[in-house]
C-alpha cells in the first residue's frame, strides 16, 4: 500500500481525530490509558492548527487519511514540540509514522527551529523507542521549558515514572535549501478617507492590526540569478505577481547576483481586505534581505515596498500600527491582546470601483489616535458602499453582528468581530453558515515575520560557529 504527505485541510478534521481515536485504543490497559482518553487533542485546537498550516496528513493511494502530524501552535523562539502524531493502527508499521516526523521536522528546520521537543512514554515500542531512532534523545523534563508541559501532564494524570520529553537537534540550513517564511494578514480597526490629493490618491486613516494568522511564503536561493515563482496562482501571471516583482525590485536596488525560487501557500483569500498579497510581497522583500545578505535596513525595505503599493510597508515594518498618507505613514501601536472570528462571504469585491463610487465619503473629519482608543473612532468608510453593492458582503455583517460589532476589513470583502478570548470567538465561528467561512486569530503587535526572522538569523549563526 502506497501513501503521500500533504498539508492538511479543514475538511479533513473529522477524519483526523477519528484516526487519533483509534490510535489512542492502543494504549487500552496500559497504566495511561486514563490519561490519553482524558486528553484527547480538542477539535478546535486541531483545527487552529490546520488553519497555521502546522498539521500534515498521510493520505492513501485512494485520498483517504491514514495518519497525520501535528505541531505544537505555541511554539518557542528556537525550538517547536510535536503535539500529536499518529497512524491509523490498520495502517501500522508501514513507515508512515517515520515519514510523517520527518516531514514535521523538515518543515521545522524550514522555518528556522533549531530543536524539536516532544513528551512520551518510555516503555511503549512505538513511543521513545521509535523516536530514538529518529535522532531524539531523553532530556531533563524539569528544566524551565518544560515547565509548563510538565504540569500539564500532572494535571492528566500521566504516570511520571514513565513520562519522558525528548529533544532533536536540526542541522541549520544550507545556502540553497528552502526556508519558510509567514506573511500574515492584517485587519482595518477602522478607516477614514479624509482627502484626496492631486494625483488621484485618496487620503486614509486607518489601523493596522496584525494577525497570527497568514500565508506562507517557501523561498530557495539561486546562483543563476533567475527569479522563478513555482506555484500557480489563479488569475495572477508570474511577471505581474508582487511576489515576483518584489524580488526583481530588491534585486535590482541591491545589486546582488543571486536568483530565487519561490512557493506560496495561499491562505488568505484573494481580494478579501486582509492584504495577502501586499503581505506576500514584504515577506519576500524582508527573507531576501537576509538570504541574499543585501545588509538593507528597514527603512530602505519599507521603501522599495512603498512602490510595490501602499500596503507593504506596514508589513516590511512589522509592527501594528497607526496610518495616514495613502497608508504609508506609519506610527507604530501598542494595541491590547484580542481574539478575532474572522469572516469570509466568498464574494469579489472589485476596490477601483469602491474609490470611485459618487456615494463614497471623501472628506471625512481627520480622527486622532486618542478618538480611536476611546472607541470613538470604529467605522469604515467602505462599508455603506459595499452593503449596497455586494450583498453576501452584507449578510455576513448581518450575521456577524448578532454577536456584536461587526466591522469591514479594507475594502472587503472579509469581514471581523472583536472578542476577549478564544473560546468566545471559537464559539461564533463554530456556528458561521456554509455560505461563508470563519478563521480564528489572534492580533499581534510584532509581526510573526520578524519572530522568524530572528530564527533564521540564530540559525545561520550558528552555522558559522
Amino acid at each position: 500500500m502506497t501513501f503521500h504527505i500533504e498539508r492538511a485541510t479543514v475538511v479533513q478534521l473529522g477524519a483526523l481525530c477519528a484516526i487519533e481515536r483509534s490510535a489512542i485504543e492502543l494504549f487500552r490497559g496500559h497504566e495511561a490509558w486514563p490519561s490519553y482518553v482524558a486528553v484527547e487533542l480538542p477539535p478546535d485546537v486541531l483545527r487552529d492548527a490546520i488553519t497555521r498550516g502546522l498539521v500534515w496528513v498521510a493520505l492513501s493511494a485512494e485520498g483517504e487519511p491514514v495518519g497525520f502530524v501535528c505541531l505544537d501552535a505555541e511554539e518557542c523562539d528556537s525550538s517547536i514540540g510535536i503535539a500529536e502524531i499518529d497512524v491509523l493502527p490498520t495502517w501500522g508499521r508501514r513507515g508512515i509514522g517515520a515519514a510523517l516526523l520527518e516531514h514535521a521536522c523538515d518543515w521545522a528546520r524550514a522555518a528556522g527551529y533549531t530543536q524539536v521537543d516532544l513528551g512520551t512514554l518510555i516503555d511503549v515500542p512505538w513511543n521513545a523507542p521509535f523516536y530514538a531512532k529518529h535522532g531524539f534523545v531523553v532530556v531533563d523534563k524539569h528544566a524551565p521549558e518544560f515547565a509548563f508541559a510538565l504540569e500539564r501532564d500532572r494535571e492528566n494524570g500521566f504516570p511520571d515514572h514513565l513520562r519522558v520529553f525528548m529533544s532533536r537537534k536540526l542541522e541549520p540550513l544550507a545556502a540553497d535549501d528552502w526556508s519558510v517564511w509567514p506573511a500574515p494578514a492584517k485587519l482595518n480597526l477602522f478607516l477614514r478617507i479624509v482627502g484626496r490629493r492631486e494625483d488621484g490618491y485618496h487620503e486614509l486613516q486607518t489601523v493596522f492590526r496584525l494577525l497570527d494568522w497568514g500565508d506562507e511564503c517557501r523561498l530557495r536561493r539561486r546562483s543563476d540569478g533567475q527569479i522563478q515563482r513555482l506555484t500557480d496562482v489563479p488569475g495572477v501571471p508570474a511577471e505581474s505577481d508582487l511576489v515576483v516583482r518584489a524580488a526583481r525590485l530588491l534585486q535590482a536596488y541591491a545589486g546582488v547576483d543571486a536568483g530565487v525560487d519561490i512557493e506560496l501557500d495561499k491562505r488568505l483569500p484573494m481580494g478579501g481586505g486582509l492584504g495577502g498579497g501586499s503581505s506576500d510581497a514584504a515577506t519576500v522583500l524582508v527573507a531576501l534581505n537576509h538570504l541574499w545578505g543585501c545588509g538593507l535596513d528597514v527603512a530602505e525595505l519599507a521603501e522599495l515596498g512603498r512602490q510595490l503599493g501602499a500596503d507593504v510597508p506596514v508589513f516590511v515594518r512589522g509592527r501594528s500600527a497607526w496610518a495616514e498618507g495613502v497608508g504609508e505613514k506609519l506610527t507604530p501601536m501598542t494595541l491590547p491582546f484580542r481574539w478575532y472570528v474572522v469572516l469570509d462571504p466568498r464574494e469579489h469585491v472589485p476596490t477601483a470601483a469602491l474609490f470611485q463610487a459618487a456615494e463614497l465619503t471623501r472628506n471625512a473629519a481627520r480622527a486622532t489616535i486618542s478618538s480611536f482608543t476611546s472607541g470613538e473612532t470604529s467605522e469604515n468608510a467602505f462599508e455603506p458602499v459595499v452593503r449596497t453593492r455586494h450583498s453576501r458582503v452584507a449578510a455576513a455583517l448581518d450575521w456577524l453582528g448578532d454577536y456584536g460589532r461587526a466591522r469591514l476589513s479594507g475594502s472587503g470583502a472579509c469581514v471581523f468581530l472583536e472578542t476577549a478570548s478564544r473560546d468566545a470567538a471559537e464559539v461564533i465561528a463554530a456556528a458561521c453558515p456554509v455560505a461563508f467561512s470563519a478563521q480564528v486569530a489572534a492580533g499581534v503587535n510584532v509581526s510573526p515575520l520578524y519572530e522568524a526572522l530572528a530564527r533564521h538569523r540564530a540559525s545561520a549563526e550558528q552555522a558559522r560557529v
